[in-house]
């Protein structure tokens, strides 16, 4: 039996209603920590009196809030409850699992991700090329810090104290003594850190190839290190050549949908 006209035209004022409200939260969000109501409802496109209206429904329930001294509006408790929730589900295996394929399929070379474990970098999860010629890389190896392009990016973007152990002890194993010099070490990391990635030829394994970026959270961390590997006569693992551009495509998407703003 087909509902009265009056019910469908309610339900779909209340959906209206809900995508509205969703994009001044979205709103409130982008202009963070807290902004006018002239300057929200021109972010919105929205008359200021109609975003006036639904900011007092978010604000009863807990979703924005208004600083009496400045009249200025921000997001509240219940908004931070479920962007924590949100954050707290997020699982970079998961969120890297579809993009780590594609840029296998596109490149047609090796692909895995690492994370920073207590041994420290750490494969987690790998996409093998699809041919006869290929780079076998083991579920569950640790990656040297210093010399491997995964470790390297680890290095760069981690906190020193995360790091400053393992450098030691690979320094005193004699493991890439061109970075046992503190400063050669400075530069090397504050280089990666500009370019937003790096590669290294032949550096681990003689005549191959890899390339690494990395992957943020919603809090700015880097969250895992994405890697392509490949025989050098096959793969160019140069910052500025193709494959480069993809995997920092891949590395980017898979940071935004970690919440990850730069």
């Amino acid at each position: 039996m087909e509902k009265p006209r009056a019910t469908r035209d309610t339900g779909k004022q209340k959906v209206r209603s809900a995508e509205v409200g969703t994009d001044i939260l979205k709103a409130l969000a982008e202009l963070s920590p807290a902004t006018s109501l002239s300057r929200l409802a021109e972010h919105v496109q929205m008359p200021a009196s109609k975003v006036h209206r639904y900011l007092q429904a978010l604000i009863a329930s807990g979703f924005a809030e208004q600083n009496t001294a400045t009249n200025h509006y921000g997001l509240g408790r219940e908004a931070l409850r479920v962007g924590l929730a949100a954050l707290g589900s997020m699982d970079v295996l998961k969120v890297a699992a579809l993009p780590l394929a594609e840029l296998r399929d596109e490149l047609n070379e090796t692909c895995f991700l690492a994370v920073w474990g207590n041994q420290g970098a750490t494969v987690v999860h790998i996409e093998p090329a699809v041919r006869a010629v290929t780079v076998v890389t083991q579920l569950g190896s640790v990656l040297p810090l210093l010399s491997s392009s995964t470790g390297l990016v680890f290095s760069a973007f981690l906190p020193s104290r995360e790091t400053v152990d393992l450098r030691q002890r690979e320094i005193e194993a004699g493991i890439a003594h061109t970075l046992a010099d503190d400063q050669a070490y400075a530069t090397a990391c504050e280089q990666i850190r500009q370019r937003g990635l790096h590669f290294v030829h032949g550096l681990l394994m003689p005549g191959v190839d890899a390339l690494s970026a990395p992957v943020f959270n919603a809090v700015g961390q880097v969250a895992a290190v994405l890697t392509v590997v490949g025989p050098t006569s096959l793969f160019h693992a140069d910052e500025d050549g193709p494959a480069a551009k993809r995997l920092l495509a891949a590395t980017q998407a898979v940071s935004w949908r970690m919440g990850y703003q730069p």
